[in-house]
């Protein structure tokens, strides 16, 4: 078995490309369609967004959806911390996580620590702006 990011943030992320690509206000029908993700869980996974300030909704017959930042201030890191919560890649790394109480002194966490950290900063590094250009193959 493998080992990944939730589907839930894995649509998160296509949901904010595709906001980014269109730059403007887009209704959650429209999103579902283009994304491939339930209107239902697009509307579920849009509220978090919406909640995290990534992106802003507008209620009426003009309403919708839009990023609340440019593209390229929002990185992967945000919308998987907006959908997921603070990234790890053990369990152990969490208060209360290591069933033998050790508090950042074991081994194993230590390097899980320094893994993690890793990832997170790649992850804030790579925005959408960047995202859409690659995807587009510029």
């Amino acid at each position: 078995a493998y080992m990944y990011i939730t589907q839930e943030a894995d649509y998160a992320v296509r949901i904010i490309g595709c906001l980014a690509k269109d730059g403007g206000r887009r209704d959650a029908r429209s999103i579902s369609e283009e994304t491939c993700v339930t209107l239902r869980f697009s509307l579920k996974i849009l509220g978090k967004l919406s909640g995290a300030g990534l992106v802003r909704s507008y209620k009426g017959n003009r309403g919708g959806y839009e990023l609340a930042h440019e593209p390229q201030d929002i990185t992967l890191r945000d919308v998987l911390v907006a959908v997921e919560g603070p990234f790890a890649i053990s369990r152990c790394q969490h208060e209360g996580g290591c069933s033998r109480g050790a508090h950042g002194g074991c081994g194993f966490q230590q390097v899980y620590n320094r893994i993690s950290g890793s990832v997170e900063e790649q992850l804030q590094q790579a925005n959408f702006e960047q995202l859409l250009e690659s995807e587009a193959g510029v």
